[in-house]
């Protein structure tokens, strides 16, 4: 009984720790529920109307779609572009999920069909596209290269892709029509016209220094028209630039290293030889060059026309063994010589036959001759040809790879030294007209006959050792402590200050989004953008960015929230309208003529006249585009005098003097297919945006860290 009673008076306890209990069950279920959730939202890239893309599907695209990019697009580049094809798929899918329309097989290798009708790998011998063909050569990838497959696998996807969404689009055109009420309305709207008389009061006749508008103005402004003011959340930062560029005493020391090639040297000290003989004095001049020079040597003959403009005179007019320099050239100092020269000619006409073999660059994969065995066709073609030149335009069109030139008998007309690759380059440059020879290139063996040749002209080869103008480690090292002192001291004090006492010029970027990558005056810099929009980064703070060839130093200027735009930013475009406004009130409330006449004498202007004004076209001679003033006026009758209009270029006074109506027509059929055409022509332009601006998309691409 004693227990039970001390049961009794401590009830209230009990009850209050069982509830505790149980709330911290339930709070350990949520927290739970809302990891599981974290995890799940970390995993998905985007939701689109109901359907998930995952991080792993995304990023195993972005890979796919970088290597076929190759090196010269960025990640974040190919990642929009994954992105904005990933959302495209799943809208259409949507629509094709709702109608159940699909691709099937006929219809698959119909577009199969149409895509390859003009790869030759695919044409029989009459020129049509054979089928056989195209699964002998799907055949062959399955068994020989997987990642070629795969590729095959995913091309076909595209191609299934852009038939379905043909289908589609063909769906929505068949149930597009023109009726002859919306034909009858068009006719009327281009048939209708009226002329007017009117007076113009331009906005141009108050100065904008005597309008006053206010930041509230601009705000109110900015708050009735809110859908063309939203904005998404962006960052404003600063910054300036260290770059690793080399100082004079770098130049110099540069130079005076080619002198002694100019030069040459000899050294004997402690026993120690070093010899560099001058570079006028050398007989071999490749290995010499590619020894020495950060460029190596180029063997073809060249133009004065092809040398650098402010050395051209010079250095053509040398003698052969003749040496000039060091000179400065595109970002180098260099000292060149002429190693020979001799007269070749400005341009050549050819005509040639290519036989391809496996692994040359021109070889399509139907391609089964071995080098040897394409040497052999080649000397024998070449047989043919010398005992009968007739018959190398029919050899061209049985034999030749080079697709670019069969049509036209295998010729390449005239054309300058240097077009082609450096072998095909000697024979045509280097031979006489009338050669015929073969020549092995990258692309294979070329039958080749020199049709003409023009104007000699003398032309050197040159021989250039180039050395990069580039900052020493000296100046390298400088550089970044000059970076690491002002990023220390922008951190603690005034970036502004700090920069004009170092003559360093301050560069502001505003309005920076999440996505972006590019910062104008330096490229793509993605770890700026997103170290602006991390959570911690706070505003006014400072940080150091390696960037090629130097570094950078950013502020964090501003955070601004999504929503609609602040007034500062919104000023430049509504200022403009929020004057025009109170222009055309100031006009309004000084006018008080009832007539056109009276209108334009207070006013000190003249009453005009436009003839033919019709609503499809909205123009009123000199005027200019007056859709409101053009509406205005069809909604008098004749000899009606409006009240004042605002419109676009001033505010208007108008009187109908003549209304001409539209022919009535028998029939509007043709203005109705005139509609109905004009509604299908914007389909192909239209839909999609329409379409993806009605769906759901949530983009988590910032929260998964894909960005």
């Amino acid at each position: 009984m004693a227990v039970l009673n001390k049961i009794r008076q401590r009830s209230l306890f009990l009850i209050i720790i069982i509830a505790l209990a149980l709330f911290s069950f339930v709070l350990a279920d949520l927290f739970k529920n809302s990891d599981a959730l974290a995890s799940k939202s970390q995993n998905i890239v985007a939701t689109i109307n109901g359907k998930d893309i995952t991080r792993e599907d995304f990023m195993q695209k972005v890979e796919a779609a970088q290597r076929q990019a190759g090196p010269n697009a960025t990640n974040t580049q190919v990642m929009n572009r994954v992105w904005d094809q990933e959302v495209r798929r799943a809208v259409m899918q949507t629509q094709y999920d709702e109608l159940g329309i699909s691709v099937e097989k006929d219809q698959m290798r119909d577009l199969l069909k149409t895509s390859l009708a003009t790869s030759p790998e695919f044409l029989n011998e009459a020129g049509l596209f054979d089928e056989n063909k195209l699964n002998e050569y799907i055949a062959n990838l399955k068994e020989t290269s997987q990642q070629a497959y795969a590729s095959w696998v995913n091309y076909e996807k595209s191609v299934a892709a852009n038939g379905l969404q043909q289908n589609y689009f063909n769906l929505v055109k068949a149930g597009l029509t023109g009726t002859l009420a919306e034909g009858k309305l068009e006719h009327q709207l281009e048939g209708n016209k009226v002329d007017i008389k009117y007076v113009q009061v331009s906005y141009a006749s108050i100065k904008d220094t005597l309008v006053e508008v206010s930041k509230s103005d601009i705000s109110n402004y900015i708050n009735k028209n809110k859908k063309e003011y939203e904005v998404e959340a962006s960052r404003d930062i600063k910054f300036i630039q260290f770059n690793e560029v080399a100082s004079v005493e770098d130049e110099n020391a540069i130079k005076a290293d080619l002198n002694v090639y100019l030069n040459g040297r000899f050294i004997d000290e402690t026993g120690r030889k070093d010899t560099i003989v001058a570079f006028s004095k050398v007989k071999d001049n490749e290995d010499y060059i590619n020894v020495n020079s950060d460029i190596k040597f180029d063997k073809r003959f060249v133009f004065k026309s092809s040398l650098p403009a402010a050395v051209a005179d010079t250095i053509y007019s040398l003698e052969e063994g003749g040496v000039y320099g060091p000179y400065k050239d595109n970002n180098h100092f260099k000292i060149s010589k002429v190693i020979a020269v001799k007269q070749i000619p400005d341009s050549v006409k050819v005509r040639h036959i290519l036989i391809p073999f496996v692994g040359a660059r021109s070889a399509t994969p139907e391609v089964t001759q071995t080098e040897a065995e394409a040497k052999v066709t080649a000397d024998s073609l070449l047989a043919v040809i010398k005992s009968d030149r007739s018959k190398f335009p029919e050899l061209v069109k049985e034999f030749s790879s080079d697709q670019g030139s069969v049509e036209k008998e295998g010729r390449y007309d005239w054309h300058p030294y240097n077009t082609m690759v450096s072998e095909f380059n000697d024979f045509e440059f280097e031979g006489k007209t009338g050669d015929l020879g073969v020549v092995k290139t990258i692309f294979g063996f070329h039958i080749i006959e020199i049709e003409g040749q023009k104007d000699k002209v003398k032309a050197i080869q040159v021989g250039t050792i180039a050395r990069k103008i580039e900052p020493s480690e000296a100046t390298t090292a400088k550089i970044f402590r000059d970076a690491s002192n002002f990023e220390i001291k922008a951190g603690e004090g005034d970036f502004e200050a700090l920069a004009k006492e170092g003559s360093y010029t301050v560069r502001p970027v505003n309005g920076i989004k999440v996505l972006d990558e590019n910062i104008p005056g330096i490229g793509n810099q993605r770890p700026i953008v997103r170290w602006a929009f991390e959570e911690d980064a706070e505003v006014g703070a400072v940080k150091r960015f390696n960037i090629p060839n130097g570094y950078v130093i950013a502020q964090l200027v501003a955070k601004n929230k999504a929503g609609l735009m602040s007034v500062e930013d919104a000023t430049a475009k509504v200022l403009p309208l929020v004057r025009k406004e109170k222009k055309a009130k100031m006009i309004r409330d000084r006018v008080s003529a009832k007539t056109l006449e009276d209108l334009a004498a207070a006013e000190n202007t003249t009453v005009r006249s436009a003839s033919a004004i019709n609503m499809k076209s909205p123009t009123i001679s000199g005027a200019g585009r007056e859709p409101l003033v053009v509406g205005a006026a069809f909604g008098l009758k004749e000899g009606e005098t409006s009240k004042l209009i605002d419109g676009e270029n001033g505010v208007y006074m108008v009187q109908v003097t003549k209304v001409t109506p539209a022919v009535e027509l028998d029939s509007y059929q043709a203005a109705a297919n005139r509609v109905e055409q004009q509604k299908i022509n914007v389909v192909n332009s239209k839909l999609y945006n329409a379409l993806k601006e009605a769906a759901e998309i949530e983009d988590n691409r910032v929260e998964t860290q894909v960005q």
